[in-house]
C-alpha cells in the first residue's frame, strides 16, 4: 500500500517549518546575545536568519513572541545541564570546588546560550524581558537551594532561600566586571568573586557541612 502522498506533503512542510523557526530562534538568540533585547528588532533578526520579515510573522507575531521562543528554549536546553553541574555531586564537593563548578558552569552556559546573559539580568526598560529574568533567576536560585539543603539540613528554607537568592544577586551584580575586564586580569577579578562567595557561605555550608558520600 503506498503512502499519502498528500499526507508526507504535509510532513515535509511541518519539518521546513520547524527547521525555519529553529533558524530564526538562532538569529534572535545571537542577536540578543550581541546588542541587547531592546536593541534587536524583527527586522534584524530576519535579516541574520536570511528570511523574509513576512516569513518571521509566519511564527513569532512581534518582538516579545520571539522573547518568548527564545526564553522556552534556555528553559528545555537548561534542564540537563542544570542537573548535571547543580546535582548532588556537586553539592558533596569542598566549598572551594563547589564555588568554582558554580560559576565555571554559569561561564559554560553563557558560552552555549548567547542570550543568557541578556535574560539572566533582565531589564527596567522591558518589563516583559524583566519577568523572563526574575523567572530564570527563580529557577537558577531553586537549584542552589537544594544544593544548600543538602549541605545544611539544620538551616530552615526560609534562611536558605534567602542565601540562594543574595547568592545569584552577588553573581549578577559582580560577574560583568570578570566578563569585562582585559584577559590578563580576568583571573584575578574571579578569584576576587569567588572569595566574596566563598566569605559569605563559608560559615554555614563550609568545609565539613556537607555530608560524606
Amino acid at each position: 500500500m503506498s503512502a499519502n502522498p498528500r499526507s508526507s506533503a504535509q510532513v515535509r512542510r511541518q519539518e521546513r517549518g520547524l527547521r525555519r523557526m529553529e533558524q530564526i530562534l538562532d538569529a534572535a538568540e545571537e542577536l540578543i546575545g550581541e546588542v541587547g533585547f531592546e536593541e534587536t528588532t524583527t527586522n534584524t533578526v530576519a535579516a541574520r536568519a536570511g528570511v523574509s520579515p513576512g516569513s518571521l510573522y509566519q511564527f513569532f507575531a512581534n518582538k516579545d513572541a520571539l522573547l518568548d521562543g527564545v526564553a522556552e528554549r534556555y528553559t528545555v536546553a537548561s534542564q540537563d545541564f542544570w542537573d548535571q553541574h547543580l546535582g548532588e555531586h556537586v553539592a558533596r564537593l569542598e566549598l572551594s570546588a563547589l564555588i568554582d563548578q558554580v560559576l565555571d558552569s554559569l561561564t559554560e552556559f553563557k558560552t552555549r546560550r548567547p542570550a543568557f546573559w541578556v535574560l539572566f539580568h533582565g531589564s527596567g526598560a522591558s518589563p516583559r524581558l524583566a519577568e523572563v529574568a526574575d523567572r530564570i533567576r527563580g529557577e537558577i536560585s531553586s537549584r542552589l537551594r537544594a544544593v544548600f539543603r543538602f549541605r545544611a539540613p539544620h538551616e530552615s528554607e526560609e534562611r536558605l532561600e534567602v542565601m540562594a537568592n543574595v547568592s545569584v544577586a552577588t553573581v549578577r551584580g559582580l560577574f560583568p566586571l570578570v566578563i569585562a575586564a582585559e584577559s590578563t586580569k580576568r583571573p584575578a577579578v574571579l578569584a576576587e568573586l569567588k572569595a566574596v562567595l566563598h566569605g559569605y557561605l563559608a560559615s554555614t555550608i563550609g568545609a565539613g557541612s556537607a555530608p560524606p558520600p
